[in-house]
């Protein structure tokens, strides 16, 4: 087996048995990206020299019994949104086309401190404002299961990045299913975390009640352990929750699953693809076939998900980006008579369709006349999402549901109209209204070969139990997605 085919546990432990270097590792990764990227257009900023010479820094550390996590050596693709001192970070768009922090995201510092590796900047709809990661100035990333199809967005390129070996994980963000609905298109394992749990700091806003940085991976062993590395309190972050899970949540995978309470809603399956929805059935009836109980529920204000979601996002997403003005850092216009004419002709040119259409709206439900119709009774149904899901998870471990209501968009898919594609988040969204947390895995393909996800969402800061659903299901589905060439084995 070749380095670019083990996941992340594998490559870590070979890397403290010596079987390998953290160099040869690196240079696995970076050699993967330089033939195959130029095709899938995971990434948009690498730079081998860092990546190399950080490579001999994790090495002499670990030779003098500094790191000895499972994680040190490992090499790593994190979301162009994420800021990474002294790398770009331009959240794919022309308005931060050359941003350059002067730190590092919370996340990023706990995985350097547990030994990783940056490969490189991965692609994202423009400001993660986005189902298919075709809003990106860079030109969108492509499925490397099938290139005529959408890697599904806005974390695209992480999901592409791990799907293809290009990196062995990647960090990603989720504000309405960004990490787990590419994860389900590029058949890879996506967890979105319970709000708070993993710092904020360092990861450009969107909507920052909704935002969350996770792990996407090859396997539920890989985003136990990465997620027990960037979890953790920020003071820097006023959301941060520094919740005691009282032991690493990678030890809790092999539990025994039998008793455990699992709930369909029959919400999540309404207008599905029926071929996802059989997949999805079979699954279920695993679980009952291995001892859970599953009972039959109702969330029935899970229809205002959608409409709520969108109307809060873009309404912090309005507020979030009147910053990038031109005056401080970013893209500033060449030509102005005023500064007025430069904020407003700096982000007409800086900010793509799909940003300057959700800071409209945003803008709107936020204005006088309009905030208490719109806004106001979106945060009230909010309310009541959460009291439902409350009510839920007291009889229920965990639910189960698609990921997504399709399969994989072909490429420059419109649909009727914007709204169409929205509808591709009506399964996650709920998810980060409540802030509870959820994971993707693999479920199977459909005729057309394309990866199937199914979700599995628990109560928050239950990670554990959604993690050991989902490691049950892995190791007892079998290959129920047929393998990416040169793809990691499981």
């Amino acid at each position: 087996m070749q380095i670019k085919d083990l996941t992340a546990l594998e490559t870590g432990r070979k890397i403290r048995k010596r079987e390998i270097s953290v160099t040869e590792a690196v240079k696995a990764s970076l050699e993967q990206i330089e033939k195959l990227d130029p095709a899938v257009g995971s990434f948009v900023t690498v730079d081998e020299e860092r990546a190399l010479k950080r490579a001999e820094q994790v090495q002499k550390q670990m030779d003098r019994g500094e790191l000895t996590g499972p994680l040190a050596g490992v090499p790593i693709g994190v979301k162009d949104n994420i800021c990474t001192k002294g790398m770009k970070t331009t959240c794919s768009s022309k308005i931060l086309y050359n941003f350059e922090p002067p730190y590092s995201a919370e996340a990023v510092v706990n995985l350097e401190k547990a030994g990783m590796v940056i490969a490189g900047k991965t692609n994202m709809d423009e400001f993660a404002m986005g189902s298919t990661s075709e809003t990106s100035s860079y030109g969108a990333p492509l499925n490397p299961r099938n290139t005529d199809y959408v890697t599904g967005g806005s974390s695209g390129g992480s999901a592409a990045a791990v799907c293809a070996n290009l990196a062995v994980y990647s960090l990603g963000s989720d504000t309405g299913g960004s990490i787990r609905q590419p994860a389900s298109f590029c058949s890879v394992v996506g967890l979105k975390p319970t709000y708070g749990v993993v710092s904020r700091y360092g990861l450009i806003a969107y909507g920052s009640s909704l935002d969350q940085i996770g792990p996407l991976t090859n396997s539920v062993q890989d985003a136990a352990i990465v997620f027990d590395a960037i979890r953790g309190g920020d003071k820097r972050d006023q959301t941060s929750v520094d919740y005691d899970y009282g032991t690493s949540l990678a030890e809790c995978l092999d539990r025994d699953i039998k008793g455990m309470r699992i709930g369909v809603a029959e919400e999540f399956f309404s207008g599905i693809n029926p071929e996802i929805k059989s997949r999805i059935e079979e699954a279920i009836k695993l679980f009952e076939r291995n001892g859970a109980v599953i009972e039959s529920i109702r969330l029935p204000a899970l229809k205002l998900a959608l409409p709520v979601y969108y109307i809060i996002a873009c309404a912090e997403a309005s507020s979030n980006l009147g910053r990038y003005d031109g005056i401080r850092y970013g893209h500033r216009t060449s030509s102005y008579t005023s500064i007025d004419d430069m904020i407003v002709k700096t982000r007409s040119e800086g900010f793509g369709d799909e940003v300057k259409r959700r800071i409209m709206l945003g803008t709107y439900v936020l204005s006088s006349g309009y905030y208490d119709a719109y806004y106001k009774k979106a945060c009230l149904i909010r309310e009541e999402i959460n009291l439902e899901f409350d009510a839920v998870f007291e009889k229920c471990d965990v639910l189960i549901a698609p990921t997504a209501p399709d399969t994989a968009f072909p490429l420059n898919y419109k649909g009727a109209s914007p709204v169409d594609i929205y509808l591709s988040d009506i399964c996650t969204v709920p998810v980060n209204i409540a802030g509870v947390p959820a994971i993707s895995v693999p479920c199977g393909e459909d005729s057309k070969g394309l990866p199937i996800g199914m979700q599995i969402i628990g109560r928050r800061f239950d990670e554990a139990t959604v993690l050991q659903a989902a490691r049950f299901y892995e190791q007892s589905a079998g290959n129920v997605v047929g393998a990416y060439e040169g793809g990691a084995l499981i």
